[in-house]
């Protein structure tokens, strides 16, 4: 199986979380998701981020298309969430050319719903 290189180094923001995916105004529904499916909300957004760093060695990840400003990679994972609930969540990676971090760029609940590419 082939895990996110330096799984171990990862770089996740809590301002992305409290900001933007947990974040009422501007997740663009992210949050209603993420609060229903795992019960993480902007009051325990670090025990998202702490998950999310604790199972990324126990998916495999994918390589998607280099933009220019470094490797990118996506890990579909499953968590357990707050709630005792287990959903899908699908996190993005860029192994960033100036910063030289691994670090989480997207996150969010994979539905039933959404068509599979």
């Amino acid at each position: 199986m082939n895990i996110l290189p330096r799984a171990n180094e990862v770089v996740i923001s809590i301002d992305k979380f409290i900001r933007y995916v947990l974040h009422p105004e501007n997740s663009k529904g992210k949050h209603i998701a993420f609060e229903r499916a795992l019960g993480y909300n902007l009051s325990n957004a670090d025990k998202l981020v702490e998950n999310i760093r604790q199972n990324i060695h126990k998916f495999p990840c994918a390589e998607q298309a280099d933009k220019g400003h470094g490797k990118r990679y996506s890990v579909d994972m499953l968590l357990t969430g707050e709630n005792g609930r287990v959903a899908r969540v699908i996190t993005a990676w860029i192994d960033d050319n100036i910063s030289g971090e691994m670090r989480l760029t997207s996150a969010y609940i994979k539905t039933r719903r959404q068509v599979y590419d």
